[in-house]
């Protein structure tokens, strides 16, 4: 089929990767524009863009789709479908009804649960046990379109954001390899969202990464394998006379009693609001991740500490 791509970060390269590999025609990638980043604050390309360009594939980065011009553009691709994975914008009426088939959008949650922004993150810091991938036909709602293909994926008890952002990467581009051939036979079939359980995952905002010590050890964990590893969780200790700010990167249950945000052993398990949580894997300021026996080999002994 004729496919207009649209993506911009590592999660949708392997679905782009897949589409190119099962031999459609992809007659344009759209992805967000080059921004600055790194420590130069050089424009960078969009992991989709880079990829793309390797293939030697036409990429377009409007800013939106709000210009005249940049409607007729990819109305005139005459694309059979597009494959929406993490672009970044919302897409108008006219942009949705152009490909002869329509828009199919890879979203990582099963839906009605977490329509939005941070599907993975707000499942795992929800505590969530179970998730998945959907694709789905596109409207002009917030994930709202009808459901064509569901691959259900598990949580475990101590899996990161990060863990499962690469098991999606992987299995996205299977599912979305498998739904364009039966679009194509006309035998993939859309099923509307239940109307019922509807939750919003609404971007990570900044405030949520600081770790409250009095909310119980569940919380904490939930919050700390959400975050990780960006932009973690992280907490405040005090390290040769200054407070150091230090990242929670990985964290299991524990067991024992103190106030809230105490260090109560060698280690690194901490007392909270109800139960205990040992930090495994933490990272300072300026520094590598390390287990916790690296970090306080780095600091002495932390007994008794205070966390903040």
């Amino acid at each position: 089929m004729r496919v207009i791509f649209m993506g911009t970060p590592e999660i949708a390269v392997p679905t782009l990767s897949e589409i190119i590999g099962r031999g459609h025609d992809v007659v344009a990638v759209y992805s967000q524009p080059p921004r600055p980043a790194g420590r130069g604050k050089k424009e960078r390309k969009s992991p989709v863009h880079e990829l793309a360009e390797g293939f030697g594939l036409e990429v377009r980065t409007p800013l939106n789709f709000k210009n005249e011009a940049d409607i007729e553009a990819f109305e005139a691709l005459d694309a059979d479908v597009a494959v929406v994975v993490a672009y970044g914008l919302l897409l108008p009426k006219r942009i949705l009804e152009a490909p002869a088939k329509g828009c199919l959008n890879l979203h990582g949650s099963l839906l009605p649960r977490w329509r939005g922004a941070a599907p993975i993150q707000r499942a795992i810091m929800a505590g969530d046990t179970q998730t998945g991938l959907m694709v789905m036909q596109m409207d002009e709602g917030l994930d709202t379109g009808a459901v064509g293909l569901i691959d259900e994926i598990p949580i475990s008890e101590n899996m990161t954001a990060g863990e499962l952002h690469d098991q999606m990467m992987i299995r996205g581009a299977d599912l979305m390899g498998r739904a364009l051939p039966a679009l194509e036979r006309e035998s993939l079939h859309f099923v509307p969202q239940s109307t019922e359980g509807v939750t919003y995952a609404k971007k990570i905002d900044k405030a949520e990464a600081r770790i409250d010590w009095s909310r119980s050890a569940q919380d904490i964990h939930n919050q700390i394998r959400g975050l990780s590893p960006f932009p973690g969780a992280w907490f405040e200790i005090e390290l040769n006379g200054k407070p150091t700010r230090v990242k929670a990167i990985k964290s299991a249950l524990a067991e024992g009693t103190g106030a809230a945000g105490t260090i109560l052993d060698a280690g690194l398990t901490v007392a909270t609001g109800h139960g205990a949580i040992a930090l495994t894997h933490v990272q300072r300021e300026g520094k590598s991740v390390m287990d916790a026996e690296t970090f306080v080999r780095g600091t002495g002994s932390l007994e008794g500490k205070v966390l903040s």
